[in-house]
């Protein structure tokens, strides 16, 4: 793979790769959301490298670059990777690009036909990000005898199953 260190933020260079990308493998590819364009969304140094979201027509992904050689692992192409963050553990898999050379990507949506407009996407790409380096907040435990009998339980589990 192509190891390129940016020492500035790569979100032009992302811009101009995914445009690229747009032009000459998704042009007729029906999935394609005619509201939105390419954007490089908030690009941010993260332990060293450079982490940002691109949003596109087709897809929205979390972006990990190289910012220097020091602590950057190196995946190959199409290999998949786990990144730790305050959020999670996230995979990302290793791709290069002429404009960007070696990079990780994590995908967050696709197709992005819910978005109606850029803005939108953008806003969702933001709150995305903070998200992701944000530590899950944990709620006190309550001790079970405070707990009355018969009370439905509250835990996440059981309200996305509607239980």
């Amino acid at each position: 793979m192509n190891f390129r260190v940016h020492q500035d933020s790569p979100a032009e260079a992302v811009e101009e790769a995914f445009f690229r990308i747009q032009r000459e493998h998704m042009a007729d590819v029906p999935i394609l959301n005619p509201a939105l364009s390419v954007a490089a969304v908030d690009f941010q140094r993260w332990q060293g490298h450079w982490l940002g979201i691109v949003v596109t027509p087709w897809c929205m992904s979390l972006l990990l670059l190289p910012g220097g050689n020091e602590n950057w692992v190196t995946t190959g192409e199409n290999k998949r990777r786990f990144v730790k963050f305050p959020a999670g553990d996230f995979a990302f898999l290793g791709s290069t690009e002429a404009e960007l050379g070696e990079y990780q990507s994590c995908p967050l949506f696709s197709p992005m036909g819910k978005f109606s407009s850029q803005s939108e996407a953008t806003m969702t790409a933001r709150a995305s990000l903070i998200a992701l380096l944000t530590a899950p907040q944990q709620s006190p435990k309550a001790p079970a005898e405070e707990k009355a009998a018969g009370e439905p339980s509250l835990s996440r589990r059981r309200f996305l199953a509607l239980r």
